[in-house]
C-alpha cells in the first residue's frame, strides 16, 4: 500500500508540473461548456436539467481521455525508465494501479471543476440533484473505462501517437456497440438476443442508465469489470515486456 501511494503521489504531481495538464483542463471545460450552451442550446430549452451537458461527455472523452492516458506507459518505455521501475522494490500491480488511479483522479478533478454548470442550473430552476449526482458518477466511471482501455494500448507501444490513435478507435468501437444505428444494423442480420448481448457490452448503453438517474449495480459492475479486465491485460503485456 505504501508503494502504491508513492506511485500515486508521484504520478499525480507530475501532471500538475506539466503545462499539458492545465491545457487539458481548459480544453475540457471549454469543450463541455461550448457543446452545452451553443450546440445543445441550453438556455433555449428552458428546462432546469444538465442532460445537454452530460450527453456530450462520451464523445469528448473519446479524444481527451486517450490524450491523458497515452503517455502512461509509452513514455516509460521510450525513455527507458520502465526497466528502472521494474528493478525497484515495488510490485507490478502497485505501479499499474498507482499510475491508473492518478490519471483517473486527474480526470476527476477536471470533472469537478465543471461545478459552475450545477450552480447555473440551480439558479435557473429546481433541478433533480439525484440525477445530477448519478450523471456525474456515470461520467466518472465512463472516463475510467476509457482510461483503462488507453492504459492497455499505451503499454503495447513506445509511440504515444500510435497509442492515442488505437485507443480512440477501440473506445469508439466500445461506444458504437450501443448506438441506435449500429444496433439497428445488428438486428437486421442477427437474432435479437445476440444483438442485445453485443449491445450490452457498450459503454454508451451503461452510461445512459446513470443519465436517467439510476445507479444500477449492473452498470457499476460493468465499468468495474472493464477496468479490472483491461488492467489485468495491461499487466500481462508488461510482464511480457519485462521478460524480454
Amino acid at each position: 500500500m505504501r508503494n502504491f501511494k508513492a506511485v500515486l503521489k508521484r504520478e499525480l504531481k507530475s501532471y500538475f508540473e506539466s503545462p499539458v495538464a492545465y491545457v487539458f483542463i481548459v480544453i475540457f471545460l471549454l469543450a463541455t461548456s461550448g457543446c452545452t450552451f451553443f450546440i445543445s442550446r441550453f438556455f433555449e430549452n428552458r428546462i432546469a436539467t444538465l442532460e445537454p451537458f452530460f450527453i456530450w461527455h462520451p464523445w469528448l472523452y473519446l479524444f481527451l481521455v486517450p490524450a491523458v492516458g497515452m503517455r502512461l506507459w509509452s513514455e516509460e518505455r521510450k525513455s527507458g525508465t520502465i526497466e528502472l521501475l521494474f528493478t525497484l522494490p515495488i510490485t507490478l500491480w502497485e505501479a499499474l494501479a498507482g499510475k491508473f488511479v492518478a490519471a483517473w483522479l486527474f480526470i476527476g478533478i477536471a470533472l469537478v471543476l465543471t461545478f459552475p454548470m450545477v450552480l447555473t442550473v440551480a439558479y435557473l430552476g429546481s433541478p433533480d440533484y439525484g440525477i445530477i449526482f448519478s450523471s456525474y458518477l456515470g461520467s466518472f466511471m465512463l472516463a475510467g473505462g476509457f482510461l483503462a482501455v488507453t492504459c492497455l494500448f499505451s503499454a503495447m507501444t513506445k509511440n504515444q501517437v500510435i497509442s492515442f490513435v488505437i485507443s480512440v478507435v477501440a473506445c469508439f468501437a466500445m461506444l458504437m456497440l450501443g448506438v441506435g444505428v449500429f444496433t439497428d444494423f445488428l438486428n437486421r442480420y442477427l437474432p435479437v438476443w445476440l444483438s442485445d448481448a453485443i449491445s450490452a457490452f457498450s459503454f454508451f448503453t451503461h452510461y445512459q442508465g446513470f443519465q436517467r438517474g439510476l445507479i444500477d449495480s449492473r452498470d457499476l459492475v460493468y465499468f468495474i469489470s472493464v477496468i479490472v479486465f483491461m488492467l489485468a491485460a495491461n499487466a500481462l503485456v508488461l510482464e511480457r515486456k519485462k521478460a524480454e
